[in-house]
């Protein structure tokens, strides 16, 4: 995908089989059999649309975005055959916030970034920003996610830490969809 705008859209026929899809928090999202993702809009047929932008890294220091760059690999690795789409949306208690207060909960308080770089390169990760685009979006985040079936159990562990940090305090709708290529 050449945009940074980027379509994900469930259906008969796409890149990625939807193993499961399930609700964490909040409503969930209908069933469906396959993932598409395209920088191009999907027919208004399909039972529901994600759609993310991808930008700058947002509460992360110099130091920090540094560790991230020389760590992670890119997406689309041959051995990466697992996948999982976790769109998140925040409270509005977290959007009143501050920049300064967000950057503290999310970093000094749950070590958000600390504890992604311990899955490293094991995990390659994509954030897109939905709220950018307007307040239609049902979700703020979409978070991206790829790797071999051999770290599937890792990655349940990097959810696990997440999940039990303060920072998900102010999630109001979560839902995991795990896919495979």
């Amino acid at each position: 995908m050449n945009s940074r705008l980027a379509y994900f859209s469930p259906g008969p026929e796409g890149q990625w089989f939807i193993r499961e899809s399930r609700r964490i928090k909040g409503a969930s999202l209908p069933s469906a059999g396959r993932l598409q993702i395209s920088d191009l809009p999907p027919p208004d047929s399909v039972p529901w649309l994600l759609r993310g932008i991808r930008s700058n890294m947002r509460y992360t220091t110099a130091e920090e975005k540094g560790q991230l760059e020389a760590k992670q690999e890119g997406l689309g690795r041959s051995d990466s055959t697992l996948a999982v789409l976790i769109p998140i949306k925040k409270t509005e208690a977290w959007w009143d916030l501050s920049q300064n207060e967000r950057r503290e909960i999310f970093e000094e308080q749950s070590r958000h970034t600390t504890i992604g770089l311990e899955y490293l390169p094991a995990i390659a990760r994509r954030l897109y920003h939905c709220r950018d685009l307007g307040p239609g979006e049902p979700f703020d985040f979409l978070t991206w996610f790829e790797f071999s079936p051999d770290h599937e159990q890792a990655f349940d562990e990097l959810l696990l830490k997440l999940r039990s940090s303060r920072e998900w305090e102010f999630v109001e709708r979560e839902v995991e969809i795990r896919l495979k290529r």
